[in-house]
């Protein structure tokens, strides 16, 4: 009895141990022809926090290679997630019809990018398939060209890829567009040795509603913006398929594959999504990041200004409007861990936040190292850094260098890529010459320094955007 107590024991200490609650369920490579709809799938896809998009290929289809990795990569840079990667498939053989109503879809400002400057497909997905540690989701927009070359080409994509999905009509469908991109490796590809799931689309012509629609713009995320901002373009107006539900129902499937109706064929499978109002309340859902649990102990910071104290009640709206609830969740969970209002603890959130938002990362998936160094004010910065990465000495991903002359600076490794991100020097000089001065003047043992400097910090915290104030460089 005994003996088994401890098996039960120890098997419960292995499963808490090798648990992880901020693990995502899903590791993605998406590869899309920049079809009208993938707009929308790749959007849903960023938006769920149980969803991590590790790379993104373009191939020819609805646009050339080119023309989709202008729609993609201005996409990304949009929602400033520049350190996800896209890869180019420049050997497939299928000239692409350039529709002209998706070529004339603004994903966001194409200008100055340069197609000629994307790594090769193969390449990107060898070295994500390498670094990555968890299994990953292969999912198709378009064509079965990557797909099967990866499969040929690539040893460990066989290994760590763990499916296939494809938005497509169906197994024994040789008329749908998709198919028809690349016959011959559609054909071949359900014989490989990666299983594939097709997703087919949702039946009825309209799937984005008035109802639907009128749901995701009360939506105040950057993902539902941007879906909300399409359906207000002019591109959607021109062609009805843009209310159809086609490539959408992939990342629904993912995320709710509970909603679909699956059949086995072969070794593989094909889905049909289950005409009901569920799938519609979900994609709103992921479009809100609701997929999972993002606190420990509470569910939700209140957002209701009353519930705060009276210098901030004026700017909570406004702050969260402006930056989000991740940063405003951060930032008052730093102030409460820090004990006081600190101009460097929101410049520690707001830094660690945008790292996050670079990689388009969770909490707790990459290693930190602060230059703040242990002498405040300027350490306060390693509080919000701690907070907002969730990268603490306790989980050993949070490094505090003491052996180089101190700065408000931080460098974050994830998947063997490493940024450096760097408080613009005006504005550090700012900060530490009013703190410098009310010290001066009142000292640090006075209540009315503590006044002036919660003051100062509600200001920056409302008046500083993070994607302004910080210089990011990727150290190769």
């Amino acid at each position: 009895m005994k003996r088994i107590i401890l098996l039960i024991f120890g098997i419960s200490i292995s499963l808490i141990l090798s648990s992880h609650p901020w693990k995502p369920s899903h590791y993605v490579i998406i590869d899309t022809d920049g079809g009208l709809d993938d707009i929308r799938a790749i959007t849903m896809l960023l938006a769920s926090p149980d969803v991590r998009v590790m790379a993104i290929t373009v191939s020819p289809g609805a646009l050339s290679p080119e023309e989709a990795y202008l729609k993609v990569r201005s996409l990304l840079d949009s929602f400033h997630h520049e350190g996800i990667e896209v890869g180019i498939n420049r050997t497939a053989g299928f000239k692409s019809p350039e529709f002209g109503v998706a070529l004339h879809a603004i994903w966001g400002e194409e200008k100055g990018l340069d197609p000629g400057s994307a790594p090769d497909c193969m390449t990107l997905i060898k070295k994500v398939v390498s670094s990555s540690t968890s299994k990953i989701s292969f999912i198709c927009l378009g064509g079965m060209t990557t797909a099967l070359n990866s499969e040929k080409e690539i040893p460990s994509f066989r290994d760590q890829v763990k499916e296939i999905l494809w938005s497509a009509d169906g197994i024994s469908d040789t008329k749908g567009f998709n198919y028809n991109i690349d016959a011959a490796s559609a054909k071949k590809i359900f014989h490989g040795p990666v299983p594939v799931t097709v997703v087919k689309k949702y039946s009825d012509n309209i799937f984005y509603d008035d109802s639907l629609l009128k749901d995701i713009s009360s939506v105040n995320t950057v993902y539902a913006a941007k879906i909300s901002g399409f359906f207000n373009s002019p591109a959607a107006g021109e062609h009805s398929y843009s209310y159809s539900g086609i490539d959408d129902m992939v990342p629904l499937f993912l995320q709710f594959p509970g909603l679909f109706k699956v059949d086995s064929v072969r070794n593989n499978r094909e889905s049909s999504p289950v005409e009901n109002l569920l799938l519609k309340k979900d994609l709103v859902r992921m479009l809100r990041g609701e997929t999972v649990a993002r606190n420990q102990v509470i569910k939700d910071l209140p957002l209701d200004p009353s519930f705060y104290f009276d210098d901030i009640k004026p700017s909570v709206t406004e702050i969260v409007e402006k930056y989000g609830i991740d940063e405003w969740t951060s930032g008052v969970l730093a102030n409460e861990l820090h004990r006081h209002l600190g101009t460097f603890a929101i410049i520690g959130v707001k830094m660690g936040i945008r790292a996050r938002e670079y990689f388009d990362t969770g909490v707790d998936e990459f290693t930190a190292t602060s230059f703040a160094g242990s002498t405040p004010p300027l350490s306060c910065m390693n509080d919000g850094l701690q907070v907002s990465t969730g990268a603490t000495p306790g989980h050993g991903l949070l490094t505090v260098r003491n052996d180089t002359t101190a700065c408000a600076r931080a460098e974050f490794t994830y998947l063997g890529r490493r940024i450096r991100l760097t408080l613009r020097p005006e504005i550090a000089a700012k900060i530490f010459s009013e703190l410098k001065e009310i010290n001066f003047i009142y000292g640090l043992d006075s209540n009315t320094y503590w006044e002036l400097v919660r003051k100062n910090t509600i200001k920056y915290w409302l008046d500083l955007d993070r994607h302004d104030i910080f210089i990011i460089e990727e150290i190769k």
